[in-house]
């Protein structure tokens, strides 16, 4: 089914009415405030929600999602993400989660028209020739963007770990651990892929 604007307003009405029947108190619970364990840094691709596919509810992750799940120092919009995120809400897990068959690998690996997109992933193409000699030496055109997709991960995993108001958060010793997971949209499972840095 495709969403139109009514059927996703529809669809809310609907929702809120589930959680009221089985929780009359949530929504004025949830709005007292926001104490969520975990910062998500995701992909921007409507195939991956990051509340659906880990089944969280409100409230369990604060949420930043780009094109290709990128943390560039240059970023203010996502380094004011994870300076709130780290110093306000006081995460203890920052998962960075990229997927397969993203759309922006894709471009990553070939020429791209528009001028916007192709700087935005002008890192990712520089990533790609860091790596090209491995990535090419992978016959299978799905399984060598799928790696691309992998480093992406690994390299946006160590951009976190060294911006400075993380480094702070460890030099004060507060618990802050940093993941790379991956998602299948083929099987619907994520994977940890063993990157974290605490």
């Amino acid at each position: 089914m495709i969403a139109t604007l009514e059927s996703l307003l529809t669809g809310n009405k609907k929702w809120v009415q589930e959680v009221l029947d089985s929780s009359p108190d949530f929504f004025q619970h949830l709005a007292k405030a926001q104490t969520p364990p975990v910062l998500w840094i995701g992909c921007a691709d409507s195939r991956v929600p990051p509340t659906t596919i880990t089944q969280a509810l409100p409230g369990d992750l604060f949420v930043q999602r780009n094109i290709a799940n990128l943390v560039e120092p240059t970023d203010l919009n996502i380094l004011s993400v994870i300076e709130y995120a780290v110093t306000v809400l006081q995460v203890q897990h920052i998962v960075v989660c990229g997927h397969y068959g993203c759309d922006g690998v894709q471009a990553a690996m070939t020429s791209l028209s528009s001028v916007t997109i192709s700087q935005w992933l002008a890192p990712l193409k520089s990533l790609y020739q860091k790596h090209k000699a491995e990535l090419d030496a992978i016959d299978h055109v799905e399984l060598r963007q799928n790696r691309l997709v992998e480093l992406n991960i690994a390299a946006q995993v160590n951009n976190v770990a060294t911006l400075p108001v993380v480094q702070d958060a460890w030099q004060q010793k507060r618990h802050l651990s940093i993941h790379g997971w991956v998602y299948a949209l083929d099987s619907g499972l994520l994977k940890d892929l063993k990157l974290t840095i605490n």
